[in-house]
């Protein structure tokens, strides 16, 4: 029997560390590298576009939100073909192990200064991670029983493990950029990539000497042990690469087309099979199709830390603290900060709340609430706080970043845990890259938004005074809604927690 189909109810009897299954820190250390790569350019994009391909003209910073826009939404769109390739085709461990490959050429690929090629290497790190982003969170639902009470907590804690390497990739690959390689006028950031590139490669070998202690789980599908369906995919994955560059350099409009169309379908295929297992199913698959719509709207602006909120902080942001200018880099931290000092403490109040723990919509909700929060502290401080020199203070933003991250934890390592609760048992991968579907549909309109934010000239004060009113009003009516129509959400899972 194909592991898609048994691991979910015979799942191994494994060694525990520290009340977990083992093979859990294995996945942990897994995803820091492969997050220590991802964030490691996600705070230079925007401004080497701008730098590289503009001369560093503020005219080129509505096109680098765009692009950076699309290249989220690409990289989550991706996931969901990866999660049907090792669902069908590889398995879930050889969708690791090759996903981690193309990854580590496409960002090697962007260090060099050349605009197609940066482009195409943009495409590949895309291809690559659609293989190996979704596969990981799904191996860590196969660690428990369905009815395992650790599984939010096995997630929250492999969460952490993301937060790690995107707290540490910010501030060492700035430090390599201005101090080792470059200056504060004059970065070099090809060195962020090939950092980037680097962690990449320590993944792939981490998860290479460790996937033995997974057992069973994550295997090939039964009769699909050959190795070559590993050629297979990786010509299909060469032949897809030109088709991505060829959506990135369509532009985000076109995209959102493409996005919503593969949205449908997805929604479309996960009804069939919720219909065909029964009523139950049926309405679970509703349910996480009605969350799904709510998590575009979070990402939409949420998002804005990678594209808008980092020429805000360029410069709309007096960084200087205490005698200390802080670097515009070191604010893509801030996020994994609050994460790993917040998760413990967000993870001890559900479980103290006992009976009294919000349901899954309740939390995604307040998720959407505290994103809106922090929108909101950035319409007084652009209203009212905005000094001589046209700057908001320094604190303003820090703390934009800390209340973001308290909704993100109400909803995202809960999104992930539900995922695997709530998809058809065949399709659990597929039902994650729906998860990351919704997200990356997020991720493209904030790159719309974003570049709606600075406008055909640059961002300034009033241009994003007036983008940011229209984020804490979108997301506090969407929040409030999705606390409101909570209890038909309930009904329709059947007694998912």
């Amino acid at each position: 029997m194909s592991d898609t189909t048994s691991t979910a109810a015979a799942v191994p009897d494994y060694p525990q560390t520290m009340g977990h299954p083992r093979p859990l820190w294995m996945l942990f250390m897994t995803e820091f590298w492969e997050r220590f790569a991802f964030y490691g350019i996600r705070w230079a994009l925007v401004l080497y576009i701008v730098s590289q391909f503009f001369g560093g003209d503020a005219s080129g910073e509505q096109p680098a939100g765009r692009t950076y826009g699309a290249y989220l939404a690409l990289v989550y769109a991706a996931a969901i073909f990866g999660g049907y390739i090792a669902d069908r085709v590889l398995g879930y461990q050889r969708s690791i192990l090759v996903g981690a490959v193309v990854m580590a050429a496409g960002l090697f690929a962007i260090a060099i200064p050349e605009k197609h090629i940066f482009e195409m290497g943009l495409a590949t790190i895309i291809v690559g991670n659609g293989l190996f982003k979704p596969n990981i969170s799904t191996m860590v639902g196969k660690l428990y029983g369905v009815s395992d009470t650790r599984r939010d907590s096995g997630f929250t804690i492999f969460y952490m493990g993301i937060n790690l390497g995107a707290m540490i990739s910010p501030v060492l690959t700035e430090w390599l950029a201005k101090a080792v390689f470059g200056s504060n006028s004059m970065p070099s950031y090809k060195y962020v990539f090939i950092a980037s590139g680097v962690g990449m490669l320590i993944s792939l070998f981490w998860f290479w000497v460790g996937r033995r202690g997974l057992k069973d789980v994550g295997l090939p599908p039964k009769g699909g042990e050959s190795p070559m369906r590993v050629v297979y995919v990786l010509v299909g994955m060469l032949a897809a690469i030109p088709l991505v560059f060829s959506l990135l350099a369509a532009g985000a409009g076109l995209l959102q087309w493409v996005l919503t169309i593969l949205f449908l379908a997805l929604a479309a295929l996960l009804l069939v099979e919720g219909f065909r297992e029964g009523k139950v199913q049926r309405d679970r698959v509703i349910a996480m199709l009605i969350i799904f719509a709510f998590n575009v709207l979070f990402w939409m602006f949420f998002e804005q830390a990678g594209s808008s909120f980092t020429f805000l902080a360029d410069k709309i942001v007096n960084r200087q603290f205490s005698g200390f200018e802080f670097p515009t880099a070191w604010f893509q931290s801030v996020n994994s900060i609050a994460i790993i000092a917040l998760a413990p403490l967000i993870a001890w109040i559900w479980v103290a709340m006992k009976n009294r723990n919000p349901s899954i919509p309740r939390k995604f909700g307040l998720g959407l609430i505290f994103n809106g929060l922090a929108f909101l502290l950035l319409m007084f401080a652009l209203s009212s706080m905005v000094n001589e020199q046209g700057k908001i203070p320094f604190w303003t933003l820090f703390m934009v970043y800390v209340i973001q991250s308290v909704g993100e934890l109400c909803l995202s390592p809960i999104g992930l845990s539900m995922v695997t609760k709530l998809a058809p048992l065949r399709l659990v991968g597929f039902g994650m890259g729906g998860w990351f579907l919704s997200t990356g549909i997020g991720n493209n309109l904030s790159g719309i938004f974003a570049g709606h934010v600075s406008g055909a000239n640059g961002m300034t004060v009033q241009s994003a005074l007036e983008g940011y009113t229209f984020g804490f009003w979108s997301l506090m009516g969407a929040g409030v809604l999705l606390f409101l129509i909570a209890p038909l959400i309930n009904k329709l899972m059947h007694g998912v927690k």
